[in-house]
């Protein structure tokens, strides 16, 4: 809701970053029913699917201080198009999503009464996702368990 709040209350160019809850139907050893997500967007004239590859080998390259093998492989996320899901190659040779992104669908611009002339792009990344690659947690649970043993690690 941010990001079209944003768009609706301003003009471009926009650049803006939200975090906040996400809900959605998955539980399993990776993923919650609720869970934390920071994500961006960025709308200007002459913006370009190869700037947010840019920018997300910038944002994984400083989150875990290392080159880290990344890839995008298409996929569906909502109100982008091209849209790409982002995995990195974890230490035990298997490839994990880590976010989604994609080129702001224009009818999404049109709606908000931007004209043709501008472009954006979205992304968005699960927080704990994050920190289970960072820091090797093998359950997305732990952070939620109340131990005091495993939150005291950090």
């Amino acid at each position: 809701p941010v990001q079209i709040r944003s768009m609706i209350d301003s003009q471009p160019p926009i650049a803006i970053t939200s975090a906040g809850k996400v809900f959605r139907k998955d539980d399993d050893s990776t993923h919650l029913p609720m869970f934390h997500q920071i994500e961006g967007m960025y709308v200007d004239k002459d913006v370009s699917f190869a700037q947010l590859k840019g920018l997300i080998h910038k944002i994984i390259s400083s989150i875990f201080e290392e080159k880290n093998e990344i890839r995008f492989r298409p996929s569906y996320v909502p109100f982008t198009e091209p849209s790409a899901e982002v995995d990195i190659l974890s230490e035990n040779g298997k490839w994990l999503e880590i976010l989604g992104c994609g080129m702001v669908d224009p009818n999404v611009l049109k709606h908000v009464g931007y004209s043709d002339e501008y472009q954006g792009f979205a992304w968005g990344v699960g927080i704990e996702r994050l920190a289970m690659l960072k820091y090797q947690i093998d359950h997305i649970k732990n952070f939620y368990d109340n131990d005091l043993r495993f939150l005291e690690q950090f």
